[in-house]
């Protein structure tokens, strides 16, 4: 069994939490077999002093047998 990694970041209007749910999100709608995910950064763009996005940078981790290369 190879483990593969791929990086992304995932956003979210809400939260750091919800940004890494959605990069988790999204990479499953290609890959197969995700069996974890590292969050390297989070991040934030603010407007008139507020938090108006959120953004987590994350490695996710994935069994590469059975899985199709993320696109």
């Amino acid at each position: 069994m190879h483990v593969k990694v791929v990086e992304l970041v995932g956003e979210s209007p809400n939260s750091w939490k919800d940004a890494v749910r959605s990069a988790v999100r999204e990479a499953s709608r290609t890959i197969t077999n995700i069996s974890g995910v590292e969050v390297m950064n989070l991040t934030a763009n603010v407007q008139d002093g507020e938090l108006v996005e959120y953004k987590a940078n994350v490695k996710i981790a994935y069994t590469g047998e059975d899985s199709r290369e993320f696109k």
